[in-house]
């Protein structure tokens, strides 16, 4: 390591921890020793500190072992060699690290308005601080599955809000989460954003976390709990830790404009994660570990370069998507709200009629290519008008089927909202469609919308499609005439998956996208039994395999049955066995008792026993409270996560509560007597169809929700007065 990055990061480090040690004793003697403190809505508490140290901070109290362990660390002024070496150096920036996390926790307390605790910044406040367990979650899966290849944190500032814009914009369409902290000349990257109207927050992947450099813990923090929540590490195993950061959570840092020694130690924090450093100044460089390899620190880097060199030097792997539209595209998009003024065209959404279809033809009736505008266009109307609209994709190839129909359907959704303003909500006969002012300002036509479909779902889907083309109708009388068909195709589609069952499939399906994090994690997606992560059904698994035959959904001929109660085949568990790298020998897909399946991190939604109550709960990640369980989901996550089997506990998706077999081992749905009122709401509809087919209409009535209570003290009366069935069934236990 450079001389002069280790001095200047040994001297940053002693100056940051008198700082701490500062403002803790100010902070005693106002708030006392057993005052709480943490960061909002996690089960991490403090987590870098956890994941390195193994200490739950929960009180003042608790501060005082970390700041001793970063005495420990920093070497006294009489002690340093006249040249640090780079363990002192890397040990300093630990230290720093340890102790600016406690800085942050200790705003917390003492200016509970400081950060917004908001998934998005607003125009009053633009600081978001740490990231909670939702939003972990969130992105956590967005890393697994690859739609997010790493993270960048920005620190300083640049010259100008055009470079700023420049950098960013390049970070985004490389589909990179972007954290960002610090400030270089009073101003920072995030303010610079700002100026130039760019979106910021957790939607548009720009996160601006706080203006100290302290801020950079919140970045450091989200890989921690990565690995604590998909990576399954034990808090306190601090090399296995640091080790499962480097190579696994991909990360770079860059550093704009002057350094001083806070940042020189908050730098050598980074290197000690494996993180490297890549800055458009003329700082010393740092070579790599070990050759051949990338170095650590890169200087002077132009700023036209600088995102590609990091990317480089990080080995991360993007794909940047090339579509003939006049507007950005890209993931980072997919979040943007267009709202209010600012809204060009509307369609859908309650406000006009709006439906999506996907039909497949013979090769002969299709024109590839061609995308069509039938009605008024953007040209045709004024500002904060209204169209209804149907949007009629049509497909053909030698290997397309009637069952991939609905699976290119879906993926309207997200590749429409990869544009940069423009916002695509809902699906089929109930989707809703914005165009921003912006937009049409750069040139956005609905013809766009057609050139979208076409480059991706030829794109992604080059297996099974071979020509295709677009109709997009405006006219009110053509958007009904295409309703009543597709409405008719829909009422032809949607039995199919649901008349299927396990019994009559031979094969199902894998998935192992979570393996990245959660390296014993299998999913087996069958029939009656959906994806945990609620992305997956049989029916996406089966496309999935046609399009990329090497990829993560592999099929698993079950085999014989060995228990048709549990859900247990003689392949599954050969499967099994092999893709979990000797890891899980069975499982049981119907049993939330019996070796249930594993979980990773990705799940929607948690359930586990109700012992007093002989049922089951179940919590989706979205709600933030207190269950009957005795913790909140973010707990409930980080003690199944991580590949584990764990009886008693399962995670699920929410589509998997209304098929047959959810936990039909144990009753199924007769034994659910709890579950947020938000989760009662969004599944009624096809909860009730099932509920209707066992016998019990009202059953979705007679479940609890947080208004009846959140223990199982609470509840029971609300059961018994509801005459729940899971009372008079037999014992769980």
């Amino acid at each position: 390591m450079s001389v002069i990055i280790a001095d200047a990061a040994v001297r940053g480090a002693r100056r940051i921890l008198d700082n701490t040690e500062s403002a803790y004793s100010e902070a005693l003697a106002i708030w006392g020793s057993s005052h709480t403190v943490g960061f909002p809505n996690t089960a991490y508490y403090l987590p870098i500190a956890y994941l390195l140290l193994g200490l739950p901070i929960e009180k003042l109290s608790d501060m005082r072992e970390v700041i001793s362990h970063c005495k420990s660390l920093i070497p006294k002024e009489e002690d340093t060699l006249p040249q640090p070496t780079l363990d002192q150096a890397l040990d300093a920036g630990l230290a720093s690290v340890l102790a600016q996390e406690l800085i942050e926790a200790l705003r917390y307390l003492n200016t509970p308005g400081f950060y917004t605790q908001t998934e998005n910044s607003s125009d009053e406040q633009l600081w978001l601080g740490a990231a909670d367990d939702i939003a972990i979650r969130k992105r956590g899966v967005e890393l697994v599955d690859g739609s997010t290849p790493g993270f960048a944190v920005v620190i300083g500032s640049s010259p100008d809000p055009e470079t700023a814009t420049s950098i960013a914009s390049e970070l985004q369409r490389n589909n990179l989460l972007t954290f960002i902290c610090g400030k270089n000349h009073e101003t920072s990257f995030a303010e610079q954003l700002l100026q130039k109207k760019m979106s910021l927050g957790w939607t548009s992947r720009l996160v601006p976390f706080g203006p100290e450099s302290s801020a950079v813990v919140f970045a450091l923090g989200f890989a921690a709990r990565v690995a604590m929540s998909f990576g399954k590490i034990k808090p306190g195993d601090q090399q296995v830790a640091v080790d499962y950061i480097r190579n696994r959570v991909l990360a770079f840092a860059i550093a704009l404009g002057e350094a001083n020694d806070e940042l020189y130690a908050n730098a050598a924090g980074a290197l000690y994660f494996g993180i490297p450093i890549v800055s458009d100044s003329a700082i010393p460089e740092i070579p790599p570990a070990c050759e051949p390899g990338p170095r650590l620190v890169t200087a002077n880097v132009p700023h036209d370069r600088i995102v590609s060199k990091a990317i480089d030097i990080r080995g991360i792997k993007t794909s940047l998507h090339t579509v003939p539209i006049p507007i950005a595209y890209g993931p980072a998009y997919e979040g943007e709200r267009v709202r209010g003024d600012n809204i060009y065209l509307e369609c859908g959404g309650g406000r006009t009629q709006m439906v999506e279809l996907c039909a497949s033809k013979p090769m002969e009736e299709i024109d590839d290519g061609k995308i069509e505008v039938i009605g008024p266009d953007i040209s045709d109307i004024v500002a904060g008008d209204k169209l209804p609209m149907a949007i009629m994709v049509e497909v053909a190839g030698r290997n397309m089927q009637e069952d991939y129909e609905p699976i290119l359907e879906r993926q309207f959704h997200h590749l429409i909202n990869y544009g940069q303003g423009i916002m695509h909500i809902g699906q089929r006969d109930i989707a809703w469609l914005r165009v921003s002012k912006q937009a049409v300002e750069k040139g956005f036509k609905l013809r766009h919308l057609g050139d979208i479909l076409y480059a991706k779902l030829r794109q992604d889907f080059e297996r099974i499609v071979d020509k295709l083309q677009v109709k997009i109708y405006t006219n009110h009388e053509d958007v009904q005439r295409m309703l009543t068909k597709a409405r008719a195709v829909y009422a032809i589609r949607d039995p199919r998956i649901e008349g299927m069952t396990d019994n009559d499939t031979d094969v199902f399906y894998s998935c192992t996208l979570c393996q990245s994090f959660a390296p014993s994690h299998v999913c087996v997606i069958t029939p009656e039994r959906a994806g945990l992560c609620g992305s997956y059904n049989w029916m996406d698994c089966k496309a999935s395999y046609e399009i990329n035959p090497n990829g993560p959904n592999q099929p698993i001929v079950k085999g014989a049955t060995l228990d048709s109660v549990l859900g247990q085949w003689q392949g599954v568990n050969q499967f099994l066995h092999n893709a979990s790298r000797g890891k899980l020998s069975a499982f049981n897909s119907y049993s939330i008792i019996s070796t249930p399946a594993t979980a990773c991190g990705c799940m929607e939604c948690i359930a586990c026993i109700m012992p007093m109550c002989n049922g089951i709960m179940t919590v989706n990640r979205e709600y933030t409270g207190m269950t009957p369980s005795g913790m909140k989901f973010t707990t409930l996550a980080s003690t199944i996560g991580g590949g584990l089997s764990t009886p008693g506990f399962i995670g699920h998706s929410k589509y998997n509560l209304s098929q047959r077999r959810f936990l039909s081992a144990e009753g199924g749905i007769k034994r659910l007597v709890w579950m947020p009122q938000m989760l009662k709401e969004e599944i009624s509809e096809r909860f009730n169809s099932r509920a209707s087919e066992i016998g019990i209409p009202d059953l979705l009535d007679r479940i609890a929700d947080e208004s009846v209570g959140i223990t199982e003290e609470e509840i029971l009366p609300f059961l018994s007065l509801k005459e729940h069935p899971a009372l008079t069934m037999d014992s769980l236990m």
